[in-house]
């Protein structure tokens, strides 16, 4: 009887392992999109950010990627505080071909951006509407 206690208890122990590794690797670590299971993406080219305008959850980020050929800085607005969105500011410095996600959004609002290097040329901004209700031009959550 003892060594039927013992093949069971080593069966449920050889299952929970197997589930715990699915389960890690399933997981990416980072928040994805609910409807489409992927992190929303804005690529820097030598011609501006596009989109301009991405729309995602609270609780979500955005991956930045340089596909230009020259270092890009990705800075929250306003210029020069870049403290209107906190979150924003993770990315940072992208080097060419690098990529980086910001920090989480915990709050709902329009997340306005720019790329450091070219302060003043609208195609290097845009706008994060975190929420279902944010609007472009709309108010920066007060982080």
């Amino acid at each position: 009887m003892r060594r039927k206690r013992v093949l069971i208890s080593g069966t449920l122990i050889a299952a929970a392992l197997a589930l715990a590794v699915v389960t890690v690797a399933c997981d990416s670590g980072s928040p994805t999109s609910p409807s489409t299971g992927t992190v929303a993406t804005v690529t820097i080219t030598s011609s501006g950010v596009s989109p301009q305008q991405t729309r995602i959850n609270v609780g979500q980020v955005v991956r930045f990627v340089n596909n230009d050929s020259v270092n890009r800085q990705i800075n929250a607005n306003p210029f020069p505080a870049h403290d209107g969105c906190p979150p924003i500011n993770q990315v940072d410095v992208l080097t060419p071909g690098q990529s980086k996600e910001t920090g989480v959004f915990t709050l709902a609002g329009t997340c306005g951006f720019h790329e450091h290097v070219t302060e003043g040329v609208e195609a290097f901004t845009g706008e994060i509407l975190v929420g279902a209700d944010a609007q472009p031009g709309g108010g920066t959550p007060a982080y």
